[in-house]
């Protein structure tokens, strides 16, 4: 039986229990420390960051009313509210064992125990932790989740050639474990295609989970991606799991990564080469199991040449590459997206017999498109809305003037 990736740290002033309890928890736990006195309890909690205490009840010759105990299981729980604390006393008495328990204690043990009894509890207490933990995790993960279902829109579609380069590259990379590095303008599509290499690979059962790092403050960047622990910072009222942990089994998407400054590349880089992350004010060190996408808009290969992308992070995310075509270059998908956008938005609206004349659609595609798919989106579901009949005509379109037309809004198609 392999052993538990645990920490669990022993205290009690009796040599004998020190020993025989190490003999007994280190075939089961990876890490087995033990102490003959609390006094180092603080320094130990922030550097080895013990999943379990077994706490001895008194230390002083002749004590028996177990007020030591608990006043170090009190300091433990304000130290480290999450440690797990056993307490280990030879005088069973039922009244202190219902104060520790009130004091944030898990369970009690009754010196001198059997091996199997202590076996047992400290299974048992660790398997309740990592329950919790996961516990925790998946709420966290959950209402990322939420958040980035509500805002995930449409499907990736196309006949292009140009799409159908993509959809290939796609149905290979999926099948890997491979790091994929996504490149195309605002409104291509990136997270679409994103989300299809996620659906289409071993880890689709498991959370898509995105970060816009676009959006993500220098100050917050550790904290969003690492997560932090309670007291960590002047905000951080409680403990928070990052998107590193939040995507573990699945695929961690990272969105708009030309935008991340250098210094931050620096803590990237590093958890992505460790496989393992650090909670803001935690020193415990988190393994992680993610693929990793990520996406951009920005000229990366001319930054890094710049020295203004570190070329080892772009080796790191970049074992495949997807290039997502603009829609001016793939013209062709306009009728495909059209209708798909029409229908969705027909059925959203109420207008489930809306269509489009053919003379829209044939200047729908002398456009160029600046804004790509989402801004074809947008003009779509705007003529949905503002039409007066079910027939779309070029005046249905409030689509920008190009720089050959007069360069406000306008009420009708503007084309080329």
């Amino acid at each position: 039986m392999s052993k538990k990736k645990g920490n669990v740290l022993i205290i009690d002033d009796d040599e004998d229990v020190l020993i025989t309890a190490k003999m007994i928890l280190r075939n089961q736990f990876e890490q087995v420390q033990v102490e003959s006195s609390p006094k180092q309890l603080e320094k130990i909690i922030k550097s080895k960051s013990p999943d379990i205490i077994i706490l001895d009840m008194n230390f002083k010759t002749g004590a028996t009313n177990g007020n030591e105990g608990l006043f170090w299981l009190r300091k433990i729980k304000e130290l480290d509210p999450e440690v797990q604390v056993i307490m280990n006393t030879a005088y069973g008495d039922i009244q202190l064992a219902v104060e520790c328990m009130k004091d944030g204690a898990i369970d009690f043990l009754v010196k001198p125990w059997e091996k199997e009894k202590l076996l047992s509890t400290v299974r048992n207490v660790f398997d309740l932790k990592e329950s919790k933990k996961e516990i925790s995790r998946l709420e966290g993960t959950s209402k990322v989740l939420e958040n980035d279902i509500r805002s995930a829109k449409g499907d990736l579609l196309g006949d292009s050639p140009a799409m159908k380069n993509v959809f290939s590259i796609i149905e290979k990379v999926a099948k890997t474990d491979a790091n994929v590095l996504i490149l195309g303008a605002n409104g291509t599509g990136k997270e679409l295609v994103a989300r299809a290499v996620h659906s289409a690979s071993k880890r689709n059962k498991k959370p898509f989970v995105k970060v816009d790092l676009g959006s993500i403050t220098e100050s917050l960047f550790e904290s969003e991606l690492f997560g932090h622990k309670k007291g960590a910072f002047t905000d951080a009222k409680e403990d928070r799991i990052g998107r590193f942990e939040m995507a573990k089994g699945g695929t961690l998407f990272l969105d708009e990564i030309g935008n991340i400054p250098l210094n931050l590349q620096v803590k990237l880089l590093s958890a992505l080469q460790n496989r393992s992350i650090s909670r803001v004010g935690d020193n415990k060190i988190i393994p992680i199991d993610i693929r990793l996408i990520s996406a951009t808009n920005k000229p990366v290969h001319d930054l890094a040449a710049d020295e203004l992308f570190r070329e080892d992070l772009l080796y790191r995310i970049n074992t495949v590459e997807i290039s997502v075509p603009d829609l001016s270059e793939r013209k062709e998908d306009i009728d495909l997206l059209v209708n798909h956008y029409l229908k969705f938005y027909g059925k959203k609206y109420d207008k489930p017999n809306v269509k489009i004349k053919k003379e829209t659609l044939s200047k729908l595609k002398k456009y160029s498109w600046p804004g790509n798919v989402r801004e074809l989106q947008h003009a779509v579901e705007r003529a949905v809305i503002m039409s007066s009949t079910n027939d779309l005509g070029p005046e249905d379109f409030l689509i920008r003037a190009t720089k050959a037309s007069n360069p406000t809004h306008s009420n009708t198609l503007k084309v080329e």
